[in-house]
């Protein structure tokens, strides 16, 4: 079921869950094998991560509202209709906030090889 929700995702969406995974790759680099540079680059990829999963969130809301004003104008507005829209607008940031939970707990195993 994922995978046939993902083929029909946007390219926004596609391109804000590629970013959000970024930083769980670099925290497995950083718990395999810590230097100091790759430490330094978990912050910024961190936070692209979150803007990335919060601009795929408003973006799918924006398709949401979008949505429900085309069917307005038809005199149809039902729940049903929305909450699909909604629950693919929760995905990304879902597996955006998972995959930094990982990659931060990476970078700790990683921090205490590091020590």
């Amino acid at each position: 079921m994922l995978m046939g929700e993902l083929a029909q995702a946007s390219i926004a969406a596609k391109l804000g869950l590629l970013i959000g995974m970024a930083p769980l790759v670099m925290g497995v680099l950083y718990a395999i094998r810590p230097t100091e540079r790759r430490l330094a680059l978990m912050r910024p990829l961190s936070l692209a991560a979150i803007f990335a999963a919060l601009c795929t969130l408003f973006a799918g809301f924006a398709g949401v509202l979008q949505g429900i004003g085309h069917s307005a104008s038809l005199g149809i507005v039902s729940l049903r209709a929305i909450a699909p829209g909604l629950a693919e607008a929760f995905i990304p940031i879902f597996l955006a906030f998972a995959a930094q939970t990982v990659a931060w707990l990476c970078v700790a195993v990683g921090l205490r090889r590091h020590v």
